[in-house]
């Protein structure tokens, strides 16, 4: 039976890295740290042994955001991935950097003490109505830079602004 593996990256597909087995306690992050991290409103992380965890393509850049944490992000488009304290036996990555971010399911959520007031609201917001024409699908698959949810071996193809 093979383990079970989970791949993500960044935006541009310039740092990419794989999970191999469980992502360890995925958790939904509220703290300012994170909230500044991530520029939203809560971070989703997860863990992973170091042992469990690679990257796979390129070099993450590091901030260190504290005496014991550093945050791991991409150097090209930014992309915030990993949220990491060397000295532990874990890494975390955001959740939403997986390929698939919907296999991996949040359990908890930490640091609700800083939860926004108006988090729990968020649902009842009106949807907009997305009415999306097939040409407009296309134009867009045809006009991005983004990395697809899978890994390639020949990406990224085009890396910066169209204006450089």
């Amino acid at each position: 039976m093979s383990a079970l593996v989970h791949s993500g990256g960044c935006q541009c597909g310039a740092v990419r890295y794989t999970i191999t087995g469980e992502v360890r306690y995925p958790h939904v992050c509220h703290c300012r740290m994170c909230q500044k991290a991530s520029g939203n409103y809560a971070l989703p992380l997860g863990g992973a042994a170091r042992r469990d965890f690679a990257i796979t393509r390129g070099r993450p850049q590091w901030f260190q955001s504290s005496r014991i944490v550093r945050r791991g992000f991409c150097g090209q488009c930014g992309t915030p991935l990993f949220f990491d304290a060397p000295s532990g036996d874990n890494i975390n990555v955001t959740l939403g950097s997986l390929d698939k971010p919907g296999d991996v399911e949040p359990v908890a959520q930490s640091n609700a003490g800083s939860k926004l007031a108006f988090s729990h609201r968020l649902d009842s917001l009106p949807v907009e109505a997305e009415e999306v024409s097939a040409d407009w699908l296309a134009t867009v698959a045809q006009a991005t830079y983004q990395h697809p949810d899978h890994d390639t071996t020949d990406w990224p193809t085009h890396i910066g602004s169209p204006n450089d």
